[in-house]
């Protein structure tokens, strides 16, 4: 039996940003260091492939540090803690290393700079989400008022209209932010913002790749966790670009062929904390059921790097256990 022909679009930028890398890589070099078990506070990244590889090699995942002994190390994930989480390390006098994005820091640093200036603060972000309580936790409760939709913004309840700034979270769709900034400049002329946007370079970025191969692609596959943000954004900037059908798939065993099969084009992305070999696995499965033309579509050209924790630049397998 012949195969249909279709063409896939990668997306170009895709996968891993620097943040993600750089955590990953915080976690390898630490248990380098010092050796298993090293303790994660939360997934460091969110992707299920990415994480329990690294449990394999001797990470230990939990939910909060009162899991954690005092005498190993432990690693904050990439989205950023509330400031009680590394003051309770201190406290329990433990080794820690704060595997925090720095563009995730920017905000945090954002945050405390407008409340010493006598602002409260507004957060656009999404409820319950790992950076979002990072970022709200940087500041004494009632100091940062969360806001998730257009609705929210006209509801909300302030001390002061002329004494405010906002932040956003960093893995935002950039077209739905800008709709609720605007709305808060609406209601709140007075309203301070960042000098610089706080949504990623990477979310960005990967964001315009997607609205580029919409213009294009009958459908859109995101190689994405369900519990990641960024991943989450990309499906929707997919259907809002023009595509018929996207899915949100943690590999190529959830894809809904069913859907595909009277495509002729899909393109292919993946979110910001899925590993590259997760997208040559869908490119495979597609190769298997199709006969398929392959056309990278690239918008930009990434070479972000960021550097790990001054404690870990220098690691050593017979260092001196903690």
């Amino acid at each position: 039996m012949s195969k249909s022909p279709l063409t896939l679009y990668l997306a170009a930028p895709r996968g891993f940003c620097a943040g993600v890398d750089r955590a990953i890589k915080i976690v390898e070099l630490a248990l380098e260091k010092w050796g298993a078990p090293v303790y994660v506070r939360h997934e460091i990244v969110h992707n299920k492939h990415v994480v329990d590889g690294l449990r394999n090699k001797g990470a230990v995942f939990v939910k909060e540090l009162e899991e954690c002994p005092d005498d190993r190390p432990v690693i904050f994930s990439a989205h950023g803690v509330p400031k009680s989480v590394p003051s309770e390390a201190t406290a329990r006098q433990m080794v820690f290393v704060d595997a925090t994005c720095p563009l995730v820091s920017k905000v945090h640093i954002e945050t405390q700079r407008y409340y010493e200036q006598g602002l409260q603060m507004i957060m656009i972000g999404h409820n319950g989400h790992p950076e979002t309580i990072g970022t709200m936790g940087q500041l004494p409760d009632g100091e940062v008022l969360l806001v998730e939709t257009v609705e929210d913004i006209e509801t909300v309840d302030v001390r002061d209209p002329q004494k405010l700034a906002y932040v956003t979270q960093t893995t935002l769709s950039v077209d739905d932010t800008s709709d609720l900034v605007a709305a808060l400049q609406k209601r709140f002329p007075d309203i301070i913002g960042p000098h610089k946007e706080d949504i990623c370079y990477a979310t960005t970025n990967r964001q315009e790749a997607v609205k580029a191969i919409a213009k294009k692609a009958n459908a859109l596959i995101v190689i994405g966790a369900s519990n990641s943000s960024n991943s989450q954004r990309l499906v929707e900037v997919g259907i809002r670009g023009g595509c018929h059908f996207a899915q949100l798939v943690p590999n190529a065993s959830e894809i809904n062929w069913g859907a595909l099969n009277e495509m002729e084009s899909v393109g292919v992305t993946a979110g910001a904390s899925a590993p590259e070999e997760l997208v040559q696995g869908v490119i495979e499965a597609f190769c298997d059921r199709f006969h398929v033309t392959i056309e990278t579509i690239e918008t930009i050209k990434e070479n972000v790097e960021f550097k790990v924790p001054r404690i870990l630049r220098h690691t050593s397998t017979d260092a001196a256990a903690v």
